[in-house]
């Protein structure tokens, strides 16, 4: 029986992610990665991982998404999108950042010196305390860690970046158009 529910999870957590890369509206994309990470809580349920599984549902599925969601509906990012880059030069500064953190990731992974070996770390993780995750988290697993929190940093910051509007001039011309429409409406009143 429990395979049957890893497997209707599984099958879930894959349309949930398909889901939220194939949608064009972005809160739709959105809720199809709340699907995802329930989905995903779901399945560490099903591992008697049940504290895996509150976390995923509070950190990300709750206070995560209600992050996205929320500065998805503050800059308007349902609104259709022109072809024109916001900000200048976004591409050639995006390419530069991203070779550079390639390359801290290159070299931070190929230094780091595991303090415990994994067979270790997984059996002190067999009751799923906090203490030995957050231990396991924080030692052998730290690079991972900070990686997602960057990736999430980096995906709120994007976000806003790429949907800022410029603020529109009046244009003097218009706005003369529409005094003398106003002074013709007077004089005929």
């Amino acid at each position: 029986m429990a395979n049957v529910a890893f497997l209707i999870l599984a099958l879930l957590t894959v349309l949930g992610a398909v889901i939220t890369v194939s949608v064009r509206n972005a809160v739709h994309a959105s809720l199809g990665l709340v699907g995802t990470l329930l989905s995903v809580a779901g399945l560490y349920a099903t591992m008697n991982a049940s504290f895996l599984s509150a976390v995923q549902v509070i950190v990300y599925a709750g206070a995560i998404m209600v992050l996205f969601l929320f500065v998805i509906m503050l800059l308007d990012a349902n609104r259709p999108i022109s072809g024109k880059d916001p900000l200048p030069y976004i591409t050639e500064i995006a390419a530069i950042g991203s070779s550079l953190m390639a390359a801290a990731f290159v070299v931070v992974a190929f230094s780091y010196k595991d303090p415990k070996p994994l067979a270790e770390a997984a059996a002190s993780l067999r009751n799923g305390a906090p203490g030995p995750i957050g231990e396991t988290l924080l030692t052998r697993f730290l690079l991972p860690f900070e990686a997602v929190s960057i990736l999430l940093l980096v995906a709120v910051v994007g976000s806003v970046a790429l949907v800022q509007r410029p603020v529109q001039q009046p244009d003097p011309a218009m706005e003369a158009e529409g005094a003398r429409a106003r002074d013709k409406r007077e004089i005929q009143a």
